[in-house]
């Protein structure tokens, strides 16, 4: 009997410890700790819903803890909508934490501009647990907009625009729309297209000094044959092209948007001042134009994180001066199917870490390629003029310059006082005469593979330092007629090469 009563005690410890204090929740007292006390959710644009925030909530005790109520400020009345351990919703009950452990809260918002009275949208995620409050503040910055998109007919069919013939004869279409007349897209609030938006055949698209325009994903400018685009930003005003997505986490993601698309006989166009970020192509630029006119005349404007080129121009004509163009997935500047190009005072780089990339930072060529049957064919036209003066051509490559010739047609091209990389470890170059730097008819005054001394090119910082290869080694005649760097320093003589003078780094 003794033995039996032993064992009974033991049963019973055992259930008792079983049933321990710390498998169960207690009540929260206020003992929460937060990934963060704030919680911003940066801009958005009205009536566009934001990224997905997070919050994580900690329970540093050894207990398990009951969090009675986890709601918004503003309750149903907030802006704001929260996801708790995968529950949506704005307010929840008794939210359970175990020991040493986290959950996740998720936050969104969308926000009619209309609706608040002041553009900072504040509210709070309120812990409560009925006599300890812990509350951690939302800040959203909301932004009224014009928004531009495609219209859609009775049926539901979006508009589209023509750009073309395809091998079977077929209408090439994309979702777009056409602006009636010409236009001008002012500084007094942003712009937000969706789709492409087309400038039509004689007809022009002003853009005013510090207007914004931002794309939602495939959506652009196109710019009909016969049409204009003037983007007049200012030193301080600038013009700025970018995607909708205004998260920083978003600033400098390539590919968020498509191009700004010159077609074939648009003319006169005019950037000035401008930054384009972020798109898929930078600016194509298409013409069958003037050779003695540029089509595209590009000022003080930089050209960043194009997922294949920043600016690619296909037997056209452009002039540029203090163009900084860096970061493509393919090439930075590319002048090919011939043309006429004259640079001056322009920085062209690639320092793409994203993936390899086929090409170097600036491509030049006189001619495209297209398949008849099994035959690939070569079409050759004339490259009237590449003329570089005053120019850096860099990157994380060894060769960041290549002249790819077809005989049988005009090739005329001169590099004066520009700073190249150009290292041809394998002695591939040799033998092509492109590339002989000995010949004074095409290359004068040139450094090759020195230091350019910038100051962060993976972030696009391209300004060089007081060690740079480049400093007063420009052509001072090239330099008179740009006698302004892109940040408006009046240039010294000798100048720098390249479209920025140079500063001492701190």
């Amino acid at each position: 009997m003794r033995y039996y009563l032993i064992i009974l005690i033991v049963i019973s410890l055992v259930i008792v410890s079983s049933c321990r204090k710390d498998f169960s929740a207690e009540l929260s007292t206020g003992n929460l700790s937060f990934s963060k006390d704030t919680v911003y959710l940066d801009t958005v644009f009205t009536n566009i819903g934001s990224s997905t925030y997070n919050l994580k909530v900690y329970n540093k005790s050894n207990n398990a803890i009951s969090i009675p109520s986890i709601k918004l400020g503003r309750q149903e009345n907030s802006k704001y909508r929260l996801n708790v351990d995968g529950i949506a919703g704005k307010s929840f009950e008794d939210v359970e934490i175990l020991a040493n452990d986290s959950i996740y809260i998720f936050v969104e918002t969308t926000i009619n501009y209309n609706e608040v009275t002041n553009p900072i949208y504040l509210d709070s995620i309120v812990f409560d647990n009925g006599e300890q409050e812990q509350n951690v503040k939302l800040i959203t910055l909301v932004k009224d907009a014009h928004f531009l998109y495609p219209s859609k007919d009775l049926n539901g069919l979006v508009s589209s625009i023509n750009i073309g013939i395809d091998e079977d004869g077929d209408a090439i279409k994309i979702n777009g729309f056409y602006l009636d007349n010409n236009t001008t897209f002012t500084n007094e609030k942003p712009y937000v297209i969706y789709g492409y938006c087309a400038v039509p055949s004689n007809k022009t698209l002003t853009i005013e000094a510090g207007a914004s325009i931002y794309f939602h994903a495939n959506s652009g400018i196109i710019v009909d044959k016969n049409a204009t685009l003037i983007a007049q930003g200012e030193l301080d005003k600038k013009v700025l092209f970018e995607g909708d997505r205004l998260e920083p986490s978003f600033s400098d993601i390539p590919g968020q948007w498509g191009a700004i698309w010159l077609r074939a006989g648009s003319k006169n166009n005019s950037i000035n001042n401008t930054i384009i970020k972020n798109a898929t192509v930078g600016i194509i630029m298409d013409s069958i134009g003037s050779h003695s006119t540029p089509t595209l005349s590009i000022k003080n404007t930089e050209i960043y994180n194009s997922a294949n080129f920043g600016l690619l121009g296909r037997e056209t004509n452009i002039k540029g001066e203090n163009l900084v163009v860096n970061n493509s997935g393919q090439a930075s500047l590319a002048c090919i199917i011939g043309g006429t190009y004259n640079f001056t005072h322009s920085t062209f780089t690639n320092f793409w870490n994203n993936s390899l990339r086929e090409y170097p930072s600036v491509l030049i060529n006189n001619y495209f390629t297209y398949s008849n049957g099994t035959t690939q064919v070569a079409e050759i036209r004339d490259l009237h003029a590449a003329n570089f003066t005053n120019c850096i051509i860099d990157g994380n490559s060894n060769i960041e310059l290549v002249i790819d010739k077809v005989e049988g047609s005009i090739f005329n091209y001169s590099f004066n006082n520009n700073l190249v990389k150009f290292n041809d470890y394998n002695t591939s170059y040799t033998n092509i005469p492109e590339y002989n730097f000995e010949d004074s008819n095409h290359y004068f005054n040139n450094i090759f593979n020195g230091e350019p001394d910038f100051k962060s090119p993976l972030t696009n910082q391209l300004i060089i330092g007081e060690n740079s290869d480049s400093n007063q080694k420009a052509n001072l005649q090239g330099s008179s007629l740009v006698p302004y760097d892109i940040l408006g320093t009046l240039r010294t003589s000798p100048a720098d090469i390249g479209a920025y003078q140079h500063i001492i780094f701190n």
